[in-house]
């Protein structure tokens, strides 16, 4: 397999190129949204930027859900490979496979059946709902599709194969915004077209992974009496990824909530809103990496035994935190009109950037704060603490609903912003007295040792 060793070496270095790929992966990710939003605000208009904006959030919950089952399966193929088990590799690739489409299958027609009820509870407004429906609709057919790609790269990332799944990401997110421009842009299509464009790079997505395998990879090839459930691998994969799956869906379950008081304030600021939140996850995007590299680096450095550079390892990650989030605000302070312009022109851009604007200009002094609750949950997912990363963003994810709801009727969009703040604070209020408890105890435990060590 494909490692890593960082047990060893300059530690900056080290977490800064485990990063550099995960970002490159995540932006990728990212991009088919983001494009899709694009495309809709400048080439059919505002209401098609707000409505993409109601299915972002229902998308986003089904794509970390489906991909934090799939994690866990890859924890359980990625033992199976390093020990030799190959039969047992093959029954968990199966199991995953089986279950897997029965599962999105009957999510895709639950989608589809209850999409006006959806709607209710979302309060999208009279104006894009049929735009938004009809969107969702097309999304809820390619469940399948990407449930398979991440099933089918989290198997190949299993035996130390992760630049694949990344090539074909990149390939059909270019696709995907290609297919966008030729018939949108050119073509004059509606959203329908945005939907399907970005289903057919998924079905590319799930299709090169299959071709792939079966050509490249024997040892992740299965025959048809191969493709079966195996109910004791699938109780562990479900056991592995049920508090992935969970802690992946708690933001976006969030922002659903959110979208709820935004679509009182009407189309502009729900177009704003929707373009805003794309730059979001831009922003948190390698903040998240640098997260998941410490928790690497640290998980390495204390199963070597080595505390003192695992601890060393989360102080460099969190001055790596700080110069990102020093470059991000000053990115975001300077061209926040320029972003904003990429998602709206014509009719009604106006209204749109100058929400958009507001909450650019205020959130950039704020994206301090998930610099460092994600360097502190990097940490705690590195010692094994995968309870107390759930628990902060639980609190984060509430606080920040709670006050939304409290905050926007009074002070618009910038009330969201605020909002986060505030979840934000309280969830550094949890994490660094865990943190500080959990290392004096992890101290005092080695300093018992070594004074045992020494007595013998």
């Amino acid at each position: 397999m494909a490692v890593r060793d960082m047990t060893r070496g300059n530690i900056v270095r080290q977490l800064v190129s485990y990063t550099i790929p995960l970002v490159l992966g995540n932006i990728f990710q990212l991009a088919y949204n983001a494009v899709d939003s694009m495309i809709a605000g400048r080439f059919i208009g505002a209401e098609a930027l707000a409505a993409t904006g109601m299915a972002g959030p229902v998308m986003n919950i089904l794509i970390l859900g489906i991909s934090g089952i799939c994690i866990g399966a890859g924890v359980l193929m990625s033992s199976f490979f390093g020990s030799g088990s190959i039969e047992k590799l093959k029954r968990e690739l199966g199991t995953l496979l089986v279950s897997g489409t029965v599962f999105s299958v009957a999510l895709t027609a639950l989608g589809v059946i209850f999409i006006e009820p959806l709607l209710t509870v979302l309060n999208v407004p009279e104006s894009i709902h049929d735009m938004t429906a009809t969107y969702l609709r097309v999304v809820f057919i390619g469940v399948p599709f990407t449930y398979f790609y991440n099933a089918l790269s989290q198997a190949l990332k299993s035996v130390g194969d992760s630049k694949t799944p990344l090539k074909f990401l990149m390939a059909t997110s270019i696709l995907n915004a290609a297919l966008d421009l030729f018939f949108i842009g050119c073509l004059g299509f509606g959203i329908m077209c945005s939907a399907l464009t970005t289903t057919v790079s998924e079905v590319l997505s799930a299709l090169l992974c299959f071709i792939y395998i079966y050509r490249r990879v024997p040892v992740l090839s299965l025959r048809p009496r191969e493709l079966r459930v195996d109910r004791g691998m699938l109780g562990a994969t479900l056991s592995y990824g049920a508090v992935t799956a969970l802690q992946q869906s708690v933001q976006p379950i969030g922002k659903v909530m959110i979208q709820g008081a935004v679509n009182t304030l009407g189309v502009a600021t729900i177009a704003a809103y929707n373009a805003v939140t794309k730059i979001d996850d831009f922003a948190y995007t390698p903040e998240q990496n640098i997260s998941h590299a410490m928790t690497t680096f640290i998980a390495q450095n204390r199963g070597a035994g080595n505390k003192e550079r695992a601890y060393k390892g989360f102080v460099r990650g969190l001055v790596i935190e700080t110069v990102y989030f020093v470059l991000l605000a000053a990115v975001v302070l300077a061209l926040n009109r320029v972003i904003m312009h990429l998602f709206i022109s014509g009719e009604g851009a106006d209204a749109v950037v100058a929400q958009g604007e507001r909450y650019l200009f205020v959130m950039a002094f704020l994206y301090v704060f998930p610099a460092f609750t994600n360097g502190i949950q990097g940490f705690f997912r590195g010692v094994g603490k995968m309870k107390t990363t759930l628990v902060g963003t639980c609190i984060q994810a509430s606080l920040r609903v709670i006050f939304t709801f409290i905050l926007v009727p009074y002070m618009g969009i910038v009330g969201i912003c605020l909002a986060c703040a505030i979840g934000w604070i309280c969830m550094l209020a949890f994490q660094i007295p865990a943190y500080y408890h959990f290392k004096h105890r992890d101290l005092a435990l080695r300093s018992r040792e070594q004074a045992g060590t020494a007595e013998v």
